[in-house]
């Protein structure tokens, strides 16, 4: 016997939980909460997610992981200059008085407010830094080879440094608001960009 089939669409699903994540934090999203905005009941939950809310997390952090990865690539692959698209990316940051899905902060904060707490959530945490790491890496080879910028180094230790920055921006947010610091913050940091 295979069990009752499934009468909700996981995908959708887990995009509602993420946005209950997203706006609560983890620790203070409710199981009431998150079943609400998913539409399911316990059973259905249970089902789905035999790991209960730290596997609906995990799952929440590898889809929308994938989301905005593509999202970056798509964007990326369409620019006529690749490396102003990262560039932008970043200052973007700073404008953001609440970071939006198109800037990926909900996987940043996943990571500064969980990754220590338990190891499959720094295993995908560090899984989707390791993507976008490897997607920096070959814009700024493509770049170097086209001579749009004069930086040398190893495109993969360049970054790494962004990756560092993409890191660095959230925790600093935590503690700095104000758009002029980050957005000077960030261009020093750019600067290897060029």
């Amino acid at each position: 016997m295979a069990g009752r089939p499934k009468i909700f669409d996981e995908g959708q699903a887990v995009e509602k939980a993420t946005e209950i994540f997203r706006s609560k934090g983890y620790d203070t999203a409710s199981a009431d909460e998150l079943l609400s905005a998913m539409g399911i009941g316990k059973g259905s939950f249970y089902l789905a997610f035999k790991g209960g809310k730290q596997e609906l997390y995990i799952r929440s952090i590898q889809q929308f992981s994938e989301s905005f990865i593509k999202k970056l690539s798509d964007g990326i692959s369409k620019s006529e200059n690749k490396i102003e698209f990262i560039r932008q990316l970043f200052l973007m940051l700073a404008d953001a008085p609440d970071c939006d899905k198109e800037r990926g902060c909900y996987l940043g904060n996943a990571l500064v407010q969980l990754s220590e707490k338990d190891e499959n959530i720094k295993k995908t945490t560090a899984e989707l830094l390791k993507k976008l790491q490897v997607l920096f890496t070959g814009v700024i080879a493509e770049a170097q080879e086209k001579n749009q910028i004069k930086n040398t180094e190893k495109p993969e230790i360049l970054s790494w440094h962004l990756i560092n920055l993409w890191n660095g921006i959230h925790v600093t947010r935590r503690m700095e608001n104000s758009s002029e610091i980050l957005r000077s913050m960030i261009e020093i940091n750019l600067k290897l960009l060029k």
